[in-house]
């Protein structure tokens, strides 16, 4: 069996190598990854890499076929992958998130690829109402990086069929240690402030909802979907994450204050409301799922980030400005002219 995880190289990359090949000991599995954050390594003992067959360096705006030739199964991870990228590369976001991945399943369909896991996102629902969000709640993408998920959903769709099984994991927001760690995702930030200034700011009043789901969870989901039943349907596109991690801002701040003592947590109350706010529904994914369901709460991924970052001697109160946060990567590769303005390698 021939597995190619694109975007490998990124924050959750890793941890979907690891799970792939403990559960395809035998699989070629192949990465292919333009490298924009190879050298964003975190606590590692070991390039995560590794466990590949194969690294293959290149942009998914140009898949030479022989990478796909023959294979089973393909990931797609590939993304510029948060607000901020997006609101500063839109026009970059659009092409590589939505066009581009729409042309690497086509073209993976027409050289016998079999399965397509998309990793789609809950962030299309974009304003909450008092009901949790289901897979046929209308979608309200509110930035370029959701309308982009929304998109390749809309376009995905037509592909499928009894030879092409397109699943897409509408994944909850990513949190937890990885290999290429982040901070710039909520909970992680909130980690990191914690122990580098004892200080939580939120920007916001604090009631936004945000479901979480660990890194190493949603590899288990992507797992599922590679060898999941084709009796579910040729296309499938399911919220992915779990029920008891519905939070709002406010409540993951004093859950990381409650594991690390004396932080203090500040809400600015006078914050306009924050429309990206939205609790959802899991039950589909628990019913067709029950034996990979998310195996980490939120306490356990706060200690766990904890324990990571001090390992790394963690201690930057000026970590926003620093290469854990990934558009800080770009614009630094960008000033010296490594990256062009539609990253592109110079």
């Amino acid at each position: 069996m021939k597995i190619i995880v694109f975007g490998n190289m990124g924050y959750v990359g890793p941890g979907v190598v690891a799970r792939l090949r403990e559960t395809y000991p035998k699989a070629t599995l192949i990465g292919y990854d333009t490298g924009f954050f190879a050298s964003c390594l975190t606590d590692v003992d070991f390039l995560p890499e590794r466990k590949l067959d194969h690294q293959y360096f290149g942009d998914i705006r140009n898949v030479p076929d022989f990478v796909l030739e023959g294979a089973e199964a393909v990931v797609n991870l590939a993304a510029i992958s948060n607000d901020p990228m997006g609101t500063k590369f839109e026009d970059v976001t659009l092409d590589v998130n939505h066009k581009s991945g729409i042309a690497l399943a086509k073209r993976a369909k027409e050289l016998g690829v079999k399965t397509f896991v998309f990793a789609s996102s809950c962030s299309m629902y974009g304003a909450a109402s008092d009901a949790a969000k289901t897979e046929d709640s209308t979608l309200n993408p509110l930035t370029a990086y959701a309308r982009s998920k929304v998109f390749t959903e809309q376009d995905l769709k037509p592909l499928a069929d009894e030879n092409f099984t397109i699943t897409c994991l509408r994944f909850a927001t990513a949190c937890g240690m990885s290999p290429r760690l982040r901070l710039d995702l909520v909970l992680n930030d909130f980690v990191a402030c914690a122990l580098s200034s004892k200080h939580i700011t939120i920007l916001s009043d604090g009631s936004p909802w945000r479901p979480l789901i660990n890194v190493k969870d949603m590899a288990l989901a992507i797992d599922w979907a590679i060898g999941r039943s084709k009796s579910i349907g040729s296309f499938l596109a399911v919220n992915t994450g779990t029920d008891q991690w519905n939070y709002q801002v406010k409540e993951l701040a004093s859950a990381v204050a409650s594991v690390i003592p004396g932080v203090k947590v500040s809400i600015n109350t006078d914050a306009p409301p924050d429309k990206r706010s939205y609790k959802v529904d899991f039950s589909l994914y628990r019913k067709l799922a029950p034996n990979h369901q998310p195996q980490y709460d939120l306490l356990t991924t706060i200690k766990e980030l904890k324990e990571g970052l001090e390992s790394m001697k963690f201690n930057d109160s000026e970590f926003r400005d620093s290469k854990l946060m990934r558009l800080k990567v770009l614009t630094s590769l960008m000033d010296k002219k490594q990256l062009s303005a539609d990253l592109k390698w110079q």
